[in-house]
């Protein structure tokens, strides 16, 4: 769902995507991952934050939840709240679940807590985009979702794929029109 995300942000011109992740814990939660990942998107860093115009927040469900390595991650950027580095910049929220009814919505509506407490700006997906009217997988007001199945193999549908997509371009070029301001 990220590439999805950063596919749309960048159709908008001038816009470049810059994926992250975030490093696993254990259930002491302590970082339990490499220094530098094995494969995929290198880890986020504090100063990802203090250079983006905008952030696509992601994450698997779990209970409901976003999980807890995400939450660990949001949970060590006090300085950043304190000196309002995010204050102003859109962001949006995406997740993947293995049940159809695993809690996509409150999974994104757990992302945005921290968001909002930085002070973006959150950006949804309008009912314009007629695949809300029409998924049968996920996305909904709230962000783009993907059911991923039991076994997490469940390949993204169209309308999942078409609103991670709709999304990014939401955000990239909403993040424009407030640096021209």
């Amino acid at each position: 769902m990220a590439e999805y995300i950063a596919q749309g942000i960048e159709s908008v011109a001038g816009c470049d995507a810059r994926l992250r992740t975030v490093p696993s814990v254990s259930n002491v939660t302590q970082a339990s991952e490499p220094e530098i990942p094995i494969d995929g998107a290198p880890y986020v860093e504090l100063s990802d934050l203090e250079e983006c115009a905008g952030l696509a927040l992601g994450s698997p469900t779990r209970f409901g939840n976003m999980a807890a390595a995400m939450k660990y991650f949001w949970d060590g950027t006090a300085t950043h709240w304190l000196s309002g580095t995010l204050i102003g910049k859109p962001a949006c929220v995406f997740t993947s679940t293995g049940s159809m009814h695993g809690g996509q919505e409150s999974t994104l509506l757990s992302m945005m807590l921290p968001l909002l407490h930085h002070g973006m700006l959150l950006l949804g997906i309008p009912y314009s985009n007629a695949e809300l009217m029409t998924t049968t997988s996920g996305g909904s007001p709230y962000g783009a979702s993907h059911w991923a199945g039991v076994d997490g193999n469940t390949p993204i549908s169209e309308d999942s794929r078409k609103l991670a997509i709709a999304l990014g371009r939401r955000l990239a070029e909403t993040a424009q029109q407030l640096q021209q301001k």
